[in-house]
């Protein structure tokens, strides 16, 4: 962990912290935002003070698409999810598409995002 520089204003020491670029975050980003905001305060503040909260959320939101991506593939195959069946009954393979990815999402937010 970095050592923070303080500047003295009168009688206190304030730190002297850099400011992060915006980032762009996506959907599993924000929920870890909002996961570490609300059940890892410690963790969030620590990661402001040492400027490195956007990279974090930005890693594990492209961890986590990584994952839907290597993932989704497998529980198609699994599920005997395959472009005749979406040919035959595309109803049937809608449902069973977003059972696959309901399923892929919640081992995501386990392993990545709620941890």
């Amino acid at each position: 962990m970095a050592e923070l520089a303080y500047r003295q204003e009168g009688e206190f020491l304030l730190p002297e912290l850099e400011v992060e670029k915006p980032v762009n975050l996506g959907k599993y980003g924000l929920l870890r935002l909002a996961y570490l905001k609300e059940h890892r305060p410690i963790f969030y503040n620590r990661l402001i003070l040492e400027g490195t909260l956007g990279r974090h959320l930005a890693e594990i939101d492209q961890a986590a698409n990584q994952r839907l991506a290597l993932l989704m593939p497998h529980i198609q195959k699994s599920m005997g999810i395959t472009e005749s069946l979406k040919a035959r009954d595309p109803m049937k393979w809608a449902g069973l598409m977003n059972n696959a990815k309901a399923k892929a999402e919640e081992t995501i937010l386990t392993e990545l995002v709620y941890s």
